[in-house]
């Protein structure tokens, strides 16, 4: 059975209410003191409506819907656009679980939106009362509510079935049900979970007639839809053919700021935003505002010294390769209505609460990884719902950018006139070649398109079947009924029926299944979040042991062993590929390599993969024990190794590899690193060497953004959530002070020392005295100094028998260390080195090692 509602969400008074996404609760207005002594519908509606009365708020008539529907014990398909609220039902839908003593979970797509709703409902409800689970931590993981991804949920729904302890489940963002690589996760708990109450929420769903009548069916409750709703801020739309600068010209001077400029590469947003410097976005009196929020905010990389001169002209860059601090930043300047514009990627639709009145797409195509195509119905409404923010705009405006050669046409007609002749003479500007059409009866069509109906992307794998049969019980039937029950069509049922079985054969091959006439059994015991944090962690663990203790780069081979397990940081390693492609090209131009060799030669060439052989033999031994690990490709790289080994400071790295518009995927990857390392990395392993390896990484990242690591502490360390306070400031709390982590700093000193080696190795003086001129130690005595030692040894060695420990000589004191670099000549004699102070107030203050030598030569 399904019901359909409908419902306009108007103010009684014919006013748009506030923004009732966005609400917060205070001290004066706790919600559990609203709790009913009674699970009767009627008092648990009256009650919560009476809360968000004493919030200055009144519920739309959409939100009372939902709301009673939920109350009743119905599921909800809330499909609503944008700003109607969708946020404030889901707080009801646990406070009506928490009136019945029934457990609720929250789940999203992503672990930031999970974690900001977290401490949201943490405010909400007091922190006894909510609990996150992601593949990280746990934290308060018995509390009636709980939030965590789909796929947490997921994997708990496949492990115990029915029986899973959640009895209301609220899915935000839903269309990810469609997602052809994860939308799996969306579609199990409705499989399994079946006695509970459904709440699934998107602006964007389409038809859901199939899901809503399914969902019934398993469930044995009603499922209402409520959807058709208008919005509280109405939307307007237009399409431009004059010049981009021209139409954001006039979106400024029409007061319809702030301006969401959409582009669909981050390289376009970051131009976008550059050339719009010339433009006057912000009077003087925002400009001078902004500078004092922003004042002492620390701008620490070459992408953040880019993005406060932008934002101090009023001009805002969001996309997902920023620092989050710098992400956050511009987040908390919008909300304060400090930025007129903003310039960033489609990336932003994903629960981000930024206000904005207009949205301005520069194109209506997109690369979707594999091909350019046109924007999906739901895509285009997703983006353009953003626009408009309800109690502050009557209307949001929508604006699609024409292409640049219907743009440049438009004028050239502009410019004819009314003269037949003149235009009979335009020459009209073509398409570019490969340009995949599109123009306004596109963007018509798009306006009055419904999102496209949600397609099944069930998915059977080793690891959901090991969970299938750890829940013991009655497997064959449980696996049938994944297989044959889902919501896919006949074939492609029969096709994932014959990937499970492929799967049971060779996981009873391997030993790690039985069967015993019709009992079906595990012969190994699952860890508790098996298949959800760093899937081949077992692997690496078992790895490990294949790495000699005793050979001179035993820390870094077991970094590579940790860093074939993470995911791969796509953008570091093509542009570690192309670096790699352009030194061999100039070494076999110089060995006169002709240009068809020299091509086919460097197809082989790519991005580093230590230990690779070794990894690939192990991994397929393991496989065969434990095939369950194959759903999880294992991929060798070098990404901390590469900047450990170079010597690198983060802002370095970035700028070698010429990183800085993917700045954030480097930083969050060297956070995974550390936290794997942290967690996976057993105590008895972790020599001095080692030790220290894993302290510099993790004060490496603390220092570029402590926000990653500071959220993971926080979660992983329960009694802080206590304190926790939404954070609101525009300038985040200093890094402690760089010497602090002695361990941390010595890596830092010592790869100060190194880079200085490796530049000595390859006689760049005049690198050696950029680095060491202000210390009075500049190229011209920096040569002399080689020419001394290459005088007597042919080569300075830059391997592991180079960074042993015994090579460095450290005298720790005081504010003021002595150290000495040993070179590794090729004699073995070690009777050469580079002297040096290292001044640790100046170190703090310059945020990296500060070293002056003073001497190199014999020891």
């Amino acid at each position: 059975m399904t019901r359909t509602l409908t419902g306009r969400p108007t103010h009684p008074s014919g006013v748009a209410s506030p923004h009732l996404d966005s609400i917060t609760m205070t001290a004066d207005a706790a919600l559990l003191d609203r709790l009913p002594k009674t699970d009767d519908a009627d008092s648990v509606f009256e009650a919560f409506e009476a809360w968000v009365s004493e919030t200055g708020l009144r519920l739309y008539p959409a939100q009372e819907e939902a709301l009673i529907e939920i109350v009743s014990g119905a599921n909800l398909i809330l499909s609503t656009p944008t700003g109607t609220g969708k946020s404030l039902v889901a707080v009801g839908a646990h406070f009506a679980a928490m009136a019945a003593g029934r457990r609720s979970y929250y789940t999203a797509p992503i672990k930031a939106l999970v974690s900001e709703k977290f401490f949201t409902l943490v405010d909400t409800f007091g922190a006894a009362n909510v609990g996150m689970l992601t593949g990280d931590s746990a934290v308060n993981a018995d509390a009636p509510i709980i939030c965590c991804t789909a796929e947490i949920l997921a994997n708990q729904a496949l492990r115990r079935g029915p029986d899973t302890d959640v009895d209301v489940v609220v899915m935000d963002e839903f269309h990810f049900y469609g997602d052809q690589d994860r939308g799996w996760a969306w579609q199990v708990p409705l499989l399994e979970l079946t006695r509970a109450q459904f709440v699934l929420m998107s602006a964007t769903l389409g038809d859901t007639t199939v899901i809503a009548t399914d969902l019934s069916r398993r469930t044995g409750r009603p499922t209402a839809s409520v959807t058709g709703v208008e919005r509280p801020v109405p939307l307007q739309y237009y399409y431009e053919t004059t010049p981009a600068h021209e139409t954001i010209d006039d979106l400024l001077a029409t007061d319809r700021a702030p301006v969401y400029i959409v582009h669909f590469s981050q390289a376009a947003a970051l131009e976008r935003a550059q050339a719009l410097t010339s433009a006057k976005v912000a009077t003087r009196v925002q400009r001078d505002a902004i500078a004092e929020l922003i004042g002492e905010f620390r701008f620490t990389t070459a992408f953040g010294k880019t993005l406060s001169r932008l934002i101090r002209l009023g001009i805002g860059v969001h996309h997902a390769g920023m620092l989050p601090k710098y992400r956050r930043l511009v987040e908390t300047l919008a909300q304060r209505g400090m930025l007129r514009v903003i310039c960033g990627t489609d990336t932003l639709g994903v629960g981000i609460n930024v206000p904005i009145r207009t949205v301005l797409l520069t194109a209506l195509t997109k690369y979707d990884g594999q091909r350019m195509r046109q924007l999906s119905a739901r895509e285009f409404h997703q983006i353009a719902g953003r626009a408009g923010r309800a109690g502050f705009d009557t209307a949001g405006t929508v604006v699609a950018q024409a292409p640049e050669h219907e743009t440049e046409n438009a004028r050239l007609v502009a410019k004819a006139g009314d003269d037949p002749k003149k235009l009979k003479r335009i020459v009209r500007k073509k398409a570019p070649d490969g340009f995949v059409s599109w123009g306004e009866p596109s963007f018509r069509r798009l306006i009055d398109a419904e999102p496209e109906p949600l397609r099944s992307h069930m998915q059977i794998t080793a690891a959901m079947l090991i969970n299938v049969i750890g829940r013991g019980g009655d497997v064959f039937g449980n696996v049938r009924a994944l297989v044959f029950e889902n919501h896919e069509p006949a074939a492609r049922q029969y096709a994932l029926a014959r990937r499970a079985l492929g799967i049971y054969r060779t996981l009873r091959a391997s030993g790690i299944v039985k069967q015993d006439g019709d009992a079906i059994t595990l012969t190994v015991d699952l860890q508790p979040d098996f298949a959800l944090n760093q899937p081949l962690s077992p692997f690496a663990l078992a790895a490990f042991e294949l790495i000699e203790p005793t050979s001179p780069g035993f820390a870094l081979d077991i970094i590579s062993v940790l860093e074939s397990t993470l995911d791969d940081p796509r953008a570091i390693l093509s542009q570690q590929e192309f670096i790699a492609r352009g030194e061999a090209v100039a070494a076999m131009k110089a060995d006169g390599i002709e240009y068809d060799e020299r091509m086919e030669l460097l197809e082989q060439v790519s991005y580093p993969r230590p230990l690779d052989e070794l990894l690939g033999a192990a991994y397929e031994m393991y496989a065969a024990e434990q095939p369950w690990v194959r759903d999880f490709a294992l991929s060798p790289k070098s990404v901390v190794r590469d900047m450990y080994e170079r010597a690198m400071s983060f802002g370095e790295y970035v700028a070698f590899y010429r990183l800085a518009r993917s700045e954030g995927v480097v930083l969050r990857y060297l956070s995974d690193a550390y936290r794997t390392a942290r967690q996976t990395i057993p105590p008895e392993l972790r020599d001095e060497t080692l030790t220290d390896l894993i302290e510099w990484l993790g004060e490496l990242v603390r220092q570029v953004d402590s926000s990653l690591l500071d959220e993971w502490n926080e979660l992983a360390h329960p009694d802080a959530v206590q304190h926790h306070a939404l954070e609101t400031a525009v300038v985040p709390p200093a890094p402690q002070r760089l010497t602090t982590n002695v361990r941390a700093f010595r890596v830092l000193v010592r790869n100060e020392l190194f880079r200085r080696v490796q530049a000595a190795a390859r006689e760049d003086v005049e690198s050696l005295g950029e680095l060491d001129a202000e210390a009075g130690f500049g190229a011209e005595r920096w040569g002399e100094a080689l020419d001394a030692y290459f005088a007597e040894y042919d080569a300075i060695g830059t391997g592991a028998d180079a960074r042993a420990s015994s090579l460095l000589q450290l005298e720790e004191g005081g504010r003021s260390w002595h150290v000495r670099q040993v070179f590794d000549d090729p004699a073995g004699d070690h009777d050469w080195a580079i002297t040096a102070d290292v001044d640790l107030d100046a170190s703090d203050e310059a945020g990296f090692a500060v070293i002056r030598v003073t001497a190199v030569g014999p020891a």
